[in-house]
């Protein structure tokens, strides 16, 4: 969330006196990420003690926190847990919000900085502790399960349609109906490549294993002192392997490195494994189809939140351009072709 919530500052820092029993002396909003459900802020206690704030409105899912602190326990160093509010819950209400505080982390995120080749290979190390985890049945039956769902492709056909239909006032929303317009055949043939796969893929009995599900490079933080770590497990999925080593290579946004130097680091520490390319095709293209989805509803479903819908539509467009996901997802695709 790039603007500030209709939430005041005084009403956080009571909630978290209240919740936390901490004394927070100043707080100050970070506008990051793409979010529109989730505001961060920074804070600092008396004694000058960092923290930072998560407050996630509309669905709240307890295994996003549970997950991690889980995760944590057994050894996972690369991933920052939550902290226990008064009465032992990882998280605290208030208004329409979940409030979730970490130890604030110093640092910056591999949209800013490059992965060197040494985290490159910790990288592979972590996702495959990640991936070879033995969860207990009460973690496993909390965890939503891949099922291929359509939804996201419904909803692209959906705007494609509407903005064939429909005048738009609003200038983001309005620009954005242009560039689907102009973009149509190309969107459509990613949506009947995801359907296509989806459908191979249901007909299949893969090995599922826990998948973080978003680990682009947004999600991964290097600390001041060059510590690595995984972020933002809102989505936990179970599902096949390469729900998640899609964004290796895949131009989610890493730099420094060429797709092909990624994989080769990153595998020195994942291990040798067998890469399904029918699931891996499948992951590229329905990635950019969800995209696409959760951009169009960000930009054509309200007014509010203009630095917010400017990013989206930023997003929408950044997929098209060369070297970006949709070459990458073409270009990577084994299956074209077939079927």
């Amino acid at each position: 969330m790039l603007e500030k919530p209709d939430i005041q500052d005084e009403k956080i820092v009571a909630c978290l006196q209240a919740e936390y029993g901490l004394p927070v002396a100043q707080i100050a909003f970070l506008p990051l990420g793409a979010d529109l459900n989730t505001a961060v802020y920074r804070l600092a206690v008396e004694d000058g003690t960092p923290y930072f704030l998560k407050l996630r409105r509309g669905t709240f899912d307890e295994i996003s926190v549970v997950l991690p602190k889980f995760l944590s326990n057994q050894g996972i160093t690369q991933i920052i847990t939550p902290l226990s509010n008064k009465s032992g819950q990882l998280w605290a209400s208030l208004d329409a919000y979940k409030t979730i505080l970490y130890p604030f982390i110093e640092g910056r995120n591999s949209y800013e900085i490059d992965l060197s080749g040494r985290h490159w290979v910790e990288f592979g190390r972590a996702l495959k502790r990640i991936h070879t985890i033995e969860l207990p049945p009460a973690l496993t039956s909390r965890i939503h399960r891949e099922t291929y769902s359509p939804q996201g492709r419904q909803i692209v056909r959906a705007f494609l349609e509407r903005v064939e239909n429909e005048v738009f006032d609003d200038p983001i929303a309005a620009e954005t109906a242009a560039f689907l317009k102009a973009r149509q055949k190309e969107i459509l043939d990613l949506v009947v490549r995801a359907e296509r796969l989806a459908a191979t893929n249901q007909a299949r009995t893969p090995e599922f294993v826990l998948c973080h599900s978003d680990v682009h490079a947004g999600n991964i933080l290097i600390d001041t002192n060059d510590a690595f770590y995984i972020v933002d497990w809102d989505e936990p999925i179970l599902a096949p392997k390469e729900r998640d080593l899609m964004f290796v290579g895949g131009a989610q946004g890493f730099s420094g490195h060429t797709a092909k130097e990624e994989e080769t680091l990153f595998y020195q520490g994942y291990g040798q494994t067998q890469v399904d390319p029918i699931a891996l095709s499948y992951y590229r293209y329905e990635r950019i189809v969800q995209d696409i989805a959760v951009e169009c509803e960000q930009i054509f479903s309200t007014n509010e939140g203009g630095e917010d819908r400017e990013q989206a539509f930023e997003y929408l467009k950044s997929n098209f351009r060369p070297g970006n996901t949709i070459e990458n997802a073409y270009q990577t695709d084994k299956t074209r072709g077939i079927g």
